[in-house]
């Protein structure tokens, strides 16, 4: 067995939390308790710091906290290898975005063995309870209405995350759960400075949080969202982290952690005052039990010589992304103008998404052409409706993949694409030794259903508002129904690169639907237009997902791009913000580049082991 691999028992020392001390308030630890106020005006703590690029050796992390990245920084400094880091950092993402991930939540994890040059993945996504049919967000013969649906039981899947960190350092870790939960468990009981973004997600979901007392009392000290510059402490999430390493993963998927999960699902609790009602779920312990991870192979196409590798079905982020790329191969970005460059980068995209909403769903219920879906000759069937001076337009019909047409049709009827969450997060962690982790998790919503677990200190997901409420089209097969123990479509797309079998870069987003447009075009600007990896996650992002309008960022509009792209038929609507992309690039001279967000989302933060050079 290879030293790297052997299981190390040593305690990790928790990374520096700067004036910790300073403006702490507590905040209630049982259900309805009365929240309690901040301490009077106390100096503003300093945030930790955060710099969106860093260089060097021994090691990289990428994530959006500056605290989750120094825990997984921590771990690789001690010995620790990428999913150990990895697990570490999500454990801490827990603890700072809240609103974006957690234990009551899933994801998908991406994994490069550098050992064996071989990409593994983990579909830890949320399940619908075994009771669960199409109907699920049906009532009186209409469907519910999205918010009417997210904040209530109903919406609440089985979560995997839990499961998913103990299987993959059971399959390619070397510590144990305890020790990668230890750290987190720490900067729960000290507490983090609550910065601009957090302060500013509390108070968009004020009035949903103030619905459920749990949640309140946790998130909302003196009725209000914590003040930037306090400290945000969460003893009951560091209690759940402490019966976790004591009692392993057992303790939510078969003990009094999950018991507590499923009495909240079915019995959501109110403040009478708020006059919402919110809809009971019907997960039981058993649903629970049953839940696994699913070990599958991951896509692959080939992009331009590089391996492209990203996550099968359930999730639809390595198919679409997939073929968007296969479509790309038909045409020269790299010498194209920049406005044809985006143009040809709109359309692959306008088209994979039409072909998706159609064709892709958990595969172990619906018959998901995944091979076909990645073939180069369905791409270049569809490739043949891009023109250089025209515009497609949206909604655009699906093909099929399973019999590629030789012509050109564009008939049929197109399969909408249905609501997502946007507030998802991202990290990528790389080793030493090579190996490199790229994981996308998620509760959905900001906030997930806005319901705290009483005294446990983490929010429930609201997973299962990605599957479709009806029938996307009346008479056609929808793939994405509700079902007993389905998993839902997702979007997410954590993507690793490899040349010529080694690591070239890795990738992934948050966002909802545009994950898979983020992912693409930070790729093909990167690998296409010749940007650095941390300049193709800084640059303005548009979006198509076959609708009538492509998204676009504040900085995109009123360019000459937008101007050039108008001209030949595009139309633009405006999106605040598109993803938070986190990535690592291998560099000459076995180095490695962490990057992440200047400023979505405050920006992100990039670390390595032992910088070189100077720094961002």
């Amino acid at each position: 067995m290879s030293t790297r691999r052997v299981r190390r028992t040593a305690r990790l020392a928790p990374p520096l939390l700067l004036a910790a001390a300073l403006g702490a308030f507590s905040l209630a630890p049982a259900a309805g308790a009365a929240p309690v106020a901040a301490h009077a005006a106390a100096p503003a703590a300093v945030p930790a710091p955060k710099q969106p690029v860093a260089t060097g050796t021994g090691g990289a992390v990428a994530s959006v906290s500056a605290e989750a990245t120094d825990i997984g920084i921590e771990v690789l400094r001690h010995g620790g290898n990428a999913v150990d880091a990895a697990v570490a950092t999500a454990a801490a993402l827990g603890v700072t975005e809240p609103y974006s991930s957690g234990i009551g939540g899933g994801g998908y994890f991406v994994y490069y063995d550098a050992r064996s040059h071989r990409v593994s993945t983990l579909d830890g996504r949320e399940t619908a309870p075994g009771t669960a049919d199409q109907n699920l967000f049906v009532e009186n013969g209409q469907p519910l209405d999205f918010w009417t649906a997210v904040d209530s039981g109903r919406s609440v899947g089985v979560p995997g995350s839990l499961l998913t960190w103990q299987q993959a350092l059971d399959r390619w870790g070397t510590r144990s759960l305890a020790q990668s939960l230890r750290p987190a468990e720490r900067l729960a009981d000290k507490g983090f400075v609550v910065d601009q973004t957090f302060h500013d997600q509390t108070a968009q979901n004020q009035t949903r949080f103030s619905y459920f007392p749990a949640t309140a009392a946790l998130f909302l000290p003196g009725g209000q969202p914590p003040a930037v510059g306090s400290v945000f402490r969460n003893p009951d999430l560091a209690a759940t982290y402490r019966e976790l390493e004591r009692d392993g993963v057992d303790a939510l998927y078969r003990g009094d952690i999950g018991r507590d999960i499923t009495q909240v699902v079915q019995h959501p609790q109110v403040d009478p005052a708020s006059g919402w009602y919110a809809r009971s779920g019907a997960m039981t312990p058993a649903d629970l039990a049953a839940y696994r991870v699913r070990a599958q192979a991951p896509t692959e196409v080939d992009y331009r010589g590089l391996d492209v590798y990203g996550i099968a079905p359930s999730s639809s982020g390595g198919t679409t992304m997939g073929e968007a790329l296969n479509i790309l191969n038909d045409f020269d970005l790299k010498h194209a103008s920049s406005v044809q460059y985006l143009h040809d980068y709109l359309e692959a995209s306008r088209i994979a998404f039409a072909d998706r909403n159609r064709w892709v769903g958990d595969p172990r219920f619906e018959d998901v052409p995944t091979k076909a879906l990645l073939s180069q000759r369905f791409a270049d069937s569809r490739a043949c409706l891009i023109t250089p001076d025209s515009s497609l337009t949206s909604p655009l019909a699906p093909g099929d993949p399973l019999h590629p047409s030789s012509g050109c049709p564009n008939a049929g009827t197109p399969a909408p694409t249905t609501p997502e969450g946007t507030h998802t997060t991202h990290l990528t962690v790389a080793d030493k030794w090579g190996d490199v982790v790229s994981y996308t998790l998620t509760i959905e919503q900001t906030g997930g259903s806005a319901m705290t677990v009483p005294g446990r200190g983490f929010l429930l997901n609201n997973e299962l508002t990605d599957f479709d409420f009806t029938p996307a089209v009346a008479g056609v097969p929808d793939p994405n129904l509700p079902g007993p123990s389905k998993r839902p479509r997702s979007s997410m797309s954590p993507t690793i690169v490899l040349k010529n079998g080694r690591f070239d870069f890795a990738v992934g987003s948050p966002g909802g639907a545009s994950i898979i447009t983020t992912v693409l075009q930070v790729l093909t600007e990167h690998v296409d237009r010749g940007l650095s990896l941390e300049q193709a996650i800084a640059v303005p992002r548009i979006s198509q997902r076959n609708l009538a309008l492509t998204e676009a960022e504040p900085a995109f509009l009123g360019s000459a791009d937008e101007a050039g792209l108008e001209a030949i038929g595009e139309s633009f609507t405006l999106n605040p913000e598109i993803g938070a992309a986190t990535g690592i690039q291998a560099l000459p001279g076995g180095l490695l580049q962490a990057a992440a967000e200047p400023v979505r989302r405050g920006g992100g933060a990039a670390a390595v082991v032992r910088p070189v050079g100077p720094q961002n």
